[in-house]
């Protein structure tokens, strides 16, 4: 599994001509009332990439999530930012996970595509039930990813 760890950057640059993709998690913050929320969403989403990087291991690098103040602000010129990076480092796909409905109107404003996955409370969960979860929200991922890397929508 490559992850961002300088042991992982190292296999990645060996193997980069066959990676080709770049998965951005988006991760809210709050730090008023929406503060649980914002912790689920972002629990979510890590371990929906965590599963994502196991099935495509050797094609997409999960990068460190994007990490956002919920509020009124919008990071979309920011997100484009590191997006532009990317492509510019060869990636030929980039891809954003997200569990904040916010994202969906910005989404025709990226390069990329952004893919909404609403969140599931994982926190009452045992372990083996949380892995069973994720892979059942990976199917649809899959098909996502697999049908945007066809079309070239992405």
């Amino acid at each position: 599994m490559l992850n961002w760890s300088a042991k992982d950057i190292t296999l990645f640059n060996a193997e980069r001509e066959y990676i080709d993709t770049a998965v951005i998690p988006l991760m809210p913050v709050a730090l008023d009332d929406g503060i649980k929320r914002a912790a689920e969403q972002g629990e979510f989403i890590q371990l929906l990439s965590i599963h994502l990087e196991r099935q495509f291991k050797g094609r997409i690098l999960v990068l460190p999530p994007f990490t956002y103040l919920k509020g009124p602000d919008n990071k979309g010129d920011e997100l484009v930012d590191w997006s532009n990076k990317a492509k510019e480092a060869g990636f030929s796909h980039v891809f954003y996970l997200t569990s904040d409905p916010k994202w969906k109107s910005l989404n025709k404003d990226f390069p990329g595509t952004l893919i909404y996955i609403p969140s599931i409370p994982l926190e009452n969960m045992d372990e083996h039930y949380k892995h069973s979860v994720m892979d059942n929200q990976l199917k649809t991922l899959i098909e996502d990813i697999i049908k945007a890397w066809q079309t070239g929508n992405d």
